[in-house]
């Protein structure tokens, strides 16, 4: 057991690091800090939900330097959406952090938060999974097509309120600013309220308000995440609620997954990525649920196995599918020189 004096918390270190490897490798793959996972995490093994809140937020921002230089390689990032987006979110990590404290001084913190999770958790990942089950029964001609047309997006360019900006690297053109402004302070509080680093909802508005393609959503939403939790990480320091020991022994585990799932994203089809990360949304609020009624033993058993599965399936596909290429590959110089 490892003992955190900040939190005055003891937890089980390789708990930790197995928590920080499992979200590295799902916040790669996904474009997620993976906090909608390790804030209900840390609190179902022991850290108070304000220092779990705290804690994350500053794991997240380590670990999204990472991921965001490995998606920049695989350009997989609009730099100038996530820069506007980070920058908004900023001020709304602000007013998150700000109802946190106020909960916690009333006594409210944990019961609230987790009902807030198990909702948004629930809400979008089963939206996902529906979303992935309509795809699936379309023809193979209408697959085909990158970009589907979601009313969502139809309904978000209908907005004709100047100023207008676009986003050549995404393929997003005369878009409402304020539609983007209240799509980043949005995300922000919802960061700073949770101890997330918002992905879990800002790659969802990306790919169905937006349309951007699910690589382009996952890389520009950790560029996005770098922005808004560095100064997520420094407001919540201030008030005494990081852990920063634990902080620390996560990103040991998140610096090694990340690397796996951010490379992943370049071999494994886009839809399968949004179906997994539906399963995965899923999984993360019945845990949440089950903490809600006092079974932490179970949540966090829950928590820690469905992560587990997922990063490993997610492992096993980058290997299945670069083994593919290394054979195609020798195919072609067989042939070519027999």
């Amino acid at each position: 057991m490892l003992h955190l004096p900040i939190a005055n918390a003891d937890v089980n270190i390789w708990a930790l690091l197995l928590i920080g490897f499992c979200v590295g490798v799902l916040g790669g793959f996904f474009g997620i800090g993976g906090a909608f996972m390790v804030t209900p995490a840390l609190n179902i093994f022991g850290f108070p939900m304000a220092f779990a809140i705290g804690t994350d937020i500053a794991h997240i921002f380590g670990k999204s330097i990472v991921a965001t230089y490995k998606h920049a390689l695989l350009r997989h990032v609009d730099f100038k959406l996530g820069l506007i987006m980070g920058l908004l979110g900023m001020y709304g990590v602000s007013l998150g952090k700000q109802s946190v404290l106020y909960l916690e001084k009333i006594g409210q913190i944990g019961p609230i938060i987790r009902l807030i999770y198990i909702i948004l958790l629930f809400l979008i990942g089963t939206f996902m999974l529906w979303e992935y089950y309509h795809y699936s029964r379309l023809s193979d001609e209408l697959k085909k097509r990158e970009k589907t047309h979601y009313k969502l997006i139809r309904w978000i360019y209908k907005v004709k309120i100047p100023p207008f900006i676009s986003f050549p690297t995404s393929q997003v053109y005369a878009v409402s600013l304020w539609v983007i402004v209240f799509l980043g302070v949005f995300t922000g509080f919802i960061s700073g309220f949770l101890g997330v680093g918002g992905g879990f909802v800002r790659v969802p508005l990306f790919i169905y308000f937006l349309g951007l393609p699910t690589v382009m959503a996952v890389g520009t939403d950790l560029f996005a995440i770098l922005i808004s939790n560095s100064w997520g990480a420094y407001i919540y320091a201030l008030s005494g609620k990081v852990e920063i020991v634990g902080a620390l022994v996560m990103l040991i585990g998140a610096a090694v997954g990340v690397q796996i799932g951010s490379v992943a994203t370049a071999y494994i089809n886009s839809m399968k990525i949004r179906l997994y990360f539906g399963v995965m949304l899923v999984l993360a609020g019945t845990a949440v649920l089950l903490k809600q009624f006092h079974l932490s033993i179970l949540a966090g058993y829950l928590m820690l196995s469905s992560a587990a599965v997922l990063s490993g399936i997610i492992i096993f596909l980058l290997i299945s599918a670069v083994n593919r290429q290394v054979w195609r590959q020798t195919r072609i110089e067989t042939d070519k020189y027999p």
